[in-house]
């Protein structure tokens, strides 16, 4: 099987990898590092593509994927007194904008 070939994975796992490469373009990430994130981010929750043979499996950890939605950003690095100040300052400006 050729390097990159998706033939070993369910049809689970690719809508899965599709799904959470939509969130990543949502984002603003190119489509190549999407496909890789989201590739990635399959291959670790499910162990790659599934292979034959009784007693094989493992259970699918979903940490990676609940993780995706709180991690990154930049107001999950900014304190709550950063973000309070920034939410007052564009209510003011909102507020000044809307009366001239």
């Amino acid at each position: 099987m050729p390097q990159g070939d998706k033939g070993k994975y369910t049809d689970k796992q690719k809508r899965k990898a599709e799904h959470i490469e939509e969130g990543y373009e949502d984002r603003g990430v190119s489509k190549g590092e999407a496909e890789r994130r989201a590739w990635a981010t399959v291959n670790k929750e499910s162990g790659g593509g599934k292979k034959s043979g009784s007693g094989r499996g493992k259970a699918e950890s979903h940490e990676s994927s609940r993780k995706g939605g709180r991690k990154g950003g930049s107001s999950s690095s900014r304190s709550a007194a950063d973000r309070s100040a920034a939410a007052k300052k564009g209510w003011e400006t909102r507020r000044h904008k809307a009366k001239g």
